[in-house]
């Protein structure tokens, strides 16, 4: 989705959309229970066609940034979803069984029992974003799919030719009933988040999920928000340098560090500062050794996102700042506007009102702020809103003990970036700004699952036993005096 604004709605296509929904919940009534094998088959043709459709989904990604590296495509947008799937399609069987629960004494012990049974919610309304557009609709999916639910889709209008294909892909492996894509710009987004799905999860920018969760509320439909924020990154005294800031640029130059879990400012200690720029150079003209021409290195999705970016670099500089490109073929502004490519810069010591501080980057751009003690660090962090991951570098283990218990984010990796996301049995969320609500694996199969309550009562008549039918008398008085004591 755009950013938010008084978007015309046609009335035929918000009934369009609806007239979509309905013939999907219809169909999941009419099927009643989702069996396991399925389930499977839904998942089974969902990887089929992302193997089929894989050289296609590279080109479309490639035509929709300018430069997208086909690698970067394939392990991210197209195994990266595999892999979800498959780790949904073998444990799906699993995560169906109905769960045991503790029942009440004395009920417990007359033949009373407890369980919660997980059934699909019903239809799932998916918005996914631009940056990583296949994977983010894919990797859901298997959650949803495993859950036994229906999805509609709505892929962003930022990458076109992409969407076009997920249409395809969608349309020819699934019946409308099963899955369907709903192409379109802003006014498409708005409108088919007021729809009364039973559930809806939106991964994008904090802003837009505000709007998102107010339209989703009209209908009361539950939401799960995949968003960002700035997740720091924390190099100790005790870290081995060079490695931490291989595995930092690594993450950061990924997409041109248009992820949402890239990091997105360092602190590190004050000694450090010269180091840390002359091995970030190295590091960096090592794994690109030109940055404007290398299909390797992915372009800035469009002009509005280059310009952003630009916006914040020309702050930078009007504030007297030294913007430290790590890429040594680059003179003069990094920026290359054909090319629609920034190369990685680094910012010391910015100041806390600058954009770079307060947005998050989104791009190749890292703030780098040093520290004295390591307790600014905690500081620093929890001055900010909840970021979606927090990152140590180090072998403090006291130091990344405080740093996991006492700062809050969705997620932690420890002596890496962004590998906790391709972990597909850790549940992958946001906290506060950063998100609500989590999926991936059995994490995944919950949120787009009910868990419904169910108790079988036993034969005797316990009520009356207990005194717990009028009239009430000695036996009523016996088992209230029971409860009050400790």
């Amino acid at each position: 989705m755009n950013a938010p604004h008084q978007a015309v709605i046609s009335p035929n296509l918000e009934m369009k959309m609806k007239e979509k929904l309905q013939i999907q919940r219809d169909s999941y009534l009419q099927e009643g229970f989702v069996d396991a094998d399925t389930r499977i088959d839904r998942i089974d043709r969902a990887i089929d066609v992302l193997i089929r459709f894989s050289n296609k989904i590279s080109d479309a990604l490639d035509s929709d940034f300018g430069c997208r590296p086909h690698q970067v495509t394939m392990l991210s947008d197209v195994l990266g979803s595999i892999a979800s799937l498959k780790h949904a399609k073998k444990h799906v069987k699993d995560w169906m069984k109905s769960e045991r629960r503790a029942t009440a004494f004395p009920l417990n012990i007359l033949g009373g029992k407890s369980r919660i049974e997980y059934q699909p919610k019903g239809v799932v309304g998916l918005v996914a974003p631009w940056n990583f557009p296949v994977s983010m609709v894919f990797q859901p999916m298997s959650g949803i799919f495993a859950a036994g639910n229906r999805i509609m889709i709505k892929p962003s209008e930022y990458t076109p030719n992409t969407s076009k294909i997920i249409e395809e892909m969608i349309g020819e492996v699934f019946s409308e009933e099963e899955a369907i894509t709903i192409c379109g710009g802003p006014e498409v987004g708005q409108a088919f988040s007021t729809l009364p799905f039973d559930h809806m999860i939106f991964t994008g920018a904090t802003n837009i999920a505000r709007h998102v969760m107010a339209a989703a509320a009209q209908n009361l439909v539950p939401v799960t928000l995949e968003l960002g924020g700035k997740s720091p990154v924390v190099i100790s005294r005790s870290a081995k340098l060079k490695m931490s800031l291989e595995r930092i640029l690594l993450g950061k130059t990924l997409n041109a560090g248009q992820i949402c879990l890239a990091p997105d400012y360092l602190m590190i200690p004050e000694e450090d500062l010269d180091e840390v720029i002359g091995l970030a150079k190295d590091i960096v003209s090592s794994m690109y050794p030109n940055i404007s021409e290398n299909p390797q290195y992915t372009a800035i999705v469009n002009k509005r996102h280059f310009d952003r970016l630009s916006g914040y670099l020309n702050e930078a500089k009007e504030r007297g700042l030294e913007l430290i490109s790590l890429h040594s073929s680059n003179h003069g502004d990094p920026e290359n506007v054909a090319s629609k490519k920034i190369p990685p810069i680094l910012i010391p010591n910015p100041q806390e009102d600058m954009a770079i501080m307060q947005e998050e980057l989104f791009g190749p751009i890292l703030p780098v702020k040093t520290y004295r003690d390591f307790e600014e660090c905690i500081s620093y962090i929890n001055s900010k809103p909840r970021p979606l991951a927090v990152y140590y570098f180090g072998n403090d283990g006291s130091e990344e003990s405080d740093l996991i218990s006492r700062t809050t984010s969705g997620g932690f990796c420890i002596n890496d970036v962004i590998m906790q996301v391709a972990q597909e049995d850790l549940p992958f969320g946001g906290v506060g700004d950063s998100g609500m609500g989590s999926y991936h694996g059995l994490e995944g199969f919950r949120t787009f699952s009910h868990a419904k309550s169910v108790y079988k009562q036993t034969k005797i008549n316990f009520a009356k036993l207990g005194g717990l039918m009028p009239p009430y008398g000695e036996s009523t008085e016996k088992s209230i005096k029971m409860q009050l004591k400790k």
